[in-house]
C-alpha cells in the first residue's frame, strides 16, 4: 500500500504490551512466536501486581495510564495481556484512545464450550474477571447448554511472580483449587489469567491426561496478526525486531523471571508511577 506524503509511516513501531506483572511474558512469548519481525514494548506494573483483588476503578486507572506511556512510545497497536485488565478496562480503553486498536484477553469460553464432551466446562481466574461484564458476555453468548464451573485461587499469581511455580507450596495450593472442578466431572480447563499457563505443566499432571488445558495465548496472537494486516500495520521487515521490557517494580525479579520463563535477557527499564502516570526512572 503506498502512503502519502502526508502520511506518518507507522509499520516499523513497536507493539504494545502490559499486564500486572510477568504473566503477560505468556503472551508475549506467542506473539514474538508468530510474528518475528514486530518489535515489542513491554510493561510489567509490578508495583501493583497482582490486579485480581484490586477495585475496578482502580485498574482503570492503572491501563489508562500504561496506555499513555505506551502511547508516547510510539506503540502501533496494544495488547492488554492481563484478562483482569481486559476484564476491567478493555471498553473504557477503547473509548478514550478511539485512535489505537486494543487486542484483550478473555477466557476461552467459547472453545471449552465446543470441545466438551462431558458438558461441564471449568474456568481458573480471578475475582475481578468473574465480576467483568466480559466474562458474563462470553457465558451468556458461548455457555448456553453447557454447565461452566469457576474457581478462583489466591495465591498463584503471588507464585509465579515470586519464580516458585513448581514448589511443592504452589502444587499443594493447586491441588485444593482444581479438586473442585475435578470433582464436578469437567474435561475442559480454561486458563482465564496469563499468569498460569507458567503453571501448565503442574496443572496437567494434577488433572491427567482426560481434560484438555486452554491457553488462550496462540489465539490472541493470531488476533495481533488480523488486526495489524486489516490496518495496514504489518512491519516491512527491513530491521531486526527490537524488543524493551519495563517495570514499576523490581526490575532483577522481572529480568530473572523473563530470562527463566522465555528466554530473554535484555535490559529492564524502571519506571515510576507519579501523579497517576508512568514515568522513566
Amino acid at each position: 500500500m503506498a502512503l502519502s506524503t502526508k502520511q506518518v509511516d507507522t509499520r516499523g513501531a513497536p507493539i504494545g504490551i502490559f499486564d500486572s506483572g510477568i504473566g503477560g511474558l505468556s503472551v508475549w512469548r506467542e506473539i514474538v512466536r508468530q510474528l518475528p519481525d514486530e518489535g515489542t514494548l513491554y510493561v510489567a506494573d509490578q508495583g501493583h501486581v497482582p490486579y485480581g483483588p484490586r477495585p475496578l476503578d482502580e485498574i482503570r486507572r492503572f491501563s489508562s495510564g500504561i496506555t499513555e506511556f505506551l502511547l508516547s512510545q510510539n506503540a502501533k497497536l496494544i495488547v492488554v495481556a492481563c484478562n483482569t485488565a481486559s476484564g476491567a478496562a478493555l471498553h473504557a480503553l477503547r473509548a478514550a484512545f478511539p485512535e489505537t486498536p486494543f487486542v484483550g484477553m478473555e477466557p476461552a469460553v467459547k472453545p471449552a464450550a465446543e470441545h466438551t464432551t462431558s458438558g461441564i466446562v471449568g474456568v481458573l481466574a480471578t475475582p475481578t474477571t468473574f465480576e467483568g461484564d466480559l466474562f458474563r458476555q462470553l457465558v451468556h453468548r458461548f455457555g448456553r447448554g453447557v454447565d461452566i464451573r469457576t474457581q478462583v485461587c489466591p495465591g498463584l499469581v503471588e507464585s509465579v511472580e515470586a519464580g516458585t511455580h513448581s514448589s511443592p507450596t504452589t502444587v499443594a495450593l493447586l491441588q485444593i483449587c482444581l479438586a473442585p472442578l475435578v470433582a464436578a466431572g469437567i474435561d475442559q480447563l480454561v486458563l482465564g489469567c496469563t499468569h498460569y499457563p507458567f503453571l501448565r505443566a503442574e496443572i496437567e499432571r494434577i488433572l491427567g491426561p482426560g481434560i484438555a488445558v486452554i491457553d488462550p495465548a496462540p489465539a490472541v496472537a493470531r488476533q495481533v496478526g488480523k488486526v495489524l494486516q486489516e490496518r495496514a500495520l504489518q512491519n516491512p521487515g527491513r530491521a531486526r525486531a527490537q524488543h524493551t521490557f519495563y517495570t514499576s517494580g523490581d526490575g532483577p525479579r522481572l529480568a530473572d523471571a523473563a530470562g527463566e520463563l522465555v528466554g530473554y535477557r535484555g535490559t529492564i527499564r524502571h519506571l515510576a508511577w507519579i501523579d497517576g502516570a508512568l514515568q522513566p526512572s
